[in-house]
């Protein structure tokens, strides 16, 4: 009987000991949980004016401060800054990355610091002033002690339940009170203050260490905003326009390609089907510079069974014929001695021979002579199908020939409005070409009207063929704020959106409706109100921050 109460007995102790973890409460997990540190940005001042943009930043004992022009966002490197600090004037000391350094001890203190900015550059003199305002610096969580197992405490239970016990049958005194009693006791005397714990105690005596300032990171805020740190901003080379409202005349775009100008552009074609032979040095290459009356190559005409026929036949009859007038010619000058045949009839006879020889002269030479293929006009070689021994047929395309520098413009227009005189192109890389209007087509292709433009200067990068947009100007007016294209991004849905700086490290974005302005600019028609500042470089990476 007692040795069941006192299996039961350690069986009740058992479940208790393997149920301690589970008394752990509120702050107490009782498992070593690795702690993150927190986020905290450096202190930090604004001050902005009409010229200037400044940003103070305490790093590291020392006043970072980072000043760039106000509507272009681009650094000011060669200025003097004198600063009004709490322990009198001093001056930074500019850095080889356009940043201005000062030493600040005084702001390690937590505080409110009223701090003038005295800016001297480029002629300009400014004032500006803000508050920089120091926190309490955030003391570093503290890691929780491993707490005691359920195993340890098992182990103190039993070997308290066990004592008793011993000591009851060695007593022979009330075994089932005593044995229970002295488990119980040096189970609270061994694990009380672990299962116990309450909040505000650490079960150690660790020392309080404080966090150093975490690096500041270009993340997106939960308004939708965008905090982009200033070293960041000098990295990504983020510049800024002031947008104005303005009155621009209406343009369209119109779908065009490059064309040759018709007087600047040749071909060289055979006139009868023969074969190709190279000029003394070969075919001219691709892009190679030739000159009007150049041989570029020769086409030799065969001839078929029947011509040779032909030919002979003919040959013969001249032959025929030169030796008939040769033979007369010799009488005629036998008899000329003595006066029988006049000097008019001998020197006749003279040139119907010599006709005959030219003739059969001739004949020899087509037989011989291969026709030479002459470069029409001065340019650059822009195709070129010449291969030695290539048979070609009449009217074939050897050589084309292009002067680069005389280049047209075609655009096709679904609209009947002709455009004015102004017109400018984009092409592929993002140049901007200015364009003449030429003239209109009557016919109509593919439901449209040809224009024409010619573009103005000596065009560089462009080839025939190569599609652009054409910017035509028409009657009409808009008004609105002038923006670069590289201005306005596309989100993943569909808007049209440009991002703007409110703060020296806050960018905002904007949803707004463009219309096409010229080459290098669109026209922000609704959406954005004027005065803003709108980023002109960068806002396709600041619309990938996350």
């Amino acid at each position: 009987m007692f040795f069941r109460r006192f299996t039961l007995i350690v069986a009740v102790f058992m479940s208790l000991a393997l149920g301690a973890p589970l008394l752990g409460h509120e702050g107490h997990d009782h498992d070593s949980v690795p702690v993150s540190p927190a986020q905290t940005n450096a202190a930090r001042l604004e001050a902005s004016s009409a010229a200037f943009e400044l940003l103070a930043v305490r790093q590291n004992g020392e006043l970072t401060i980072w000043l760039d022009r106000f509507e272009t966002n681009e650094p000011v490197t060669n200025a003097a800054i004198e600063v009004e600090t709490p322990v009198g004037p001093q001056t930074a000391s500019p850095s080889a990355d356009g940043v201005y350094r000062l030493a600040a001890p005084w702001a390690e203190k937590s505080g409110s610091y009223d701090l003038i900015f005295t800016v001297v550059a480029g002629g300009n003199v400014d004032i500006l002033t803000g508050m920089l305002r120091t926190p309490e610096p955030v003391p570093a969580p503290k890691a929780l002690r491993p707490p005691q197992t359920g195993y340890a405490i098992l182990a103190a239970g039993l070997g308290g339940l066990t004592l008793g016990a011993f000591f009851a049958i060695f007593l022979r005194r009330r075994p089932l009170v005593l044995a229970p009693a002295l488990g119980l006791l040096a189970l609270a005397a061994f694990g009380a203050a672990r299962l116990f714990a309450h909040e505000g105690h650490d079960h150690g005596g660790e020392a309080v260490v404080l966090l150093p300032e975490a690096p500041d990171r270009a993340q997106a805020l939960p308004d939708g905003s965008v905090f982009l740190p200033k070293a960041t901003q000098r990295v990504l080379f983020v510049r800024t326009a002031l947008g104005r409202d303005e009155t621009f005349a209406k343009r369209v775009e119109l779908p065009g390609r490059v064309i040759p100008d018709p007087n600047g552009a040749g071909l060289v074609q055979a006139s009868a089907v023969g074969r190709l032979s190279p000029p003394p040095g070969g075919f001219p290459r691709l892009g190679t510079k030739v000159h009007t009356g150049e041989v570029l190559a020769y086409v030799s005409t065969p001839f078929l069974a029947i011509d040779q026929s032909t030919m002979h036949q003919q040959q013969g009859d001249l032959d025929q014929q030169i030796s008939i007038i040769e033979r007369r010619i010799s009488r005629y000058e036998t008899l000329a001695k003595t006066g029988a045949v006049a000097a008019v009839t001998l020197d006749e006879a003279r040139l119907e021979l010599e006709g005959l020889r030219n003739k059969r002269a001739s004949l020899d030479r087509a037989k011989r002579e291969p026709e030479a293929l002459r470069a029409p006009i001065d340019g650059l070689i822009a195709t070129a199908n010449a291969v030695a021994g290539q048979v070609v047929d009449v009217n074939a395309i050897i050589f084309q020939i292009i002067d680069p520098k005389r280049l047209f413009v075609e655009a096709l227009s679904f609209d009947s409005a002709t455009p004015a005189d102004s017109a400018s192109a984009r092409s592929p890389d993002g140049h901007e070409l200015e364009l003449a209007f030429i003239g209109a087509g009557l016919a109509d292709r593919n439901q449209a009207a040809a224009l024409q433009f010619a573009i103005k200067g000596a065009p560089t990068g462009l080839r025939p063929g190569q599609f652009i947009t054409v910017l035509a100007q028409t009657g009409a007016v808009l008004s609105g704020l002038a923006a670069s294209r590289v201005s306005v991004v596309r989100r993943s849905n569909g808007e049209n959106v440009v991002y703007t700086h409110d703060a020296a490290e806050r960018f905002r974005s904007v949803v707004v409706r463009t219309q096409p302005l010229d080459a290098e600019r669109v026209l922000i028609v609704s959406g954005l109100e004027p005065g803003k500042r709108i980023v002109t470089q960068a806002a396709e990476l600041l619309n990938q921050v996350r």
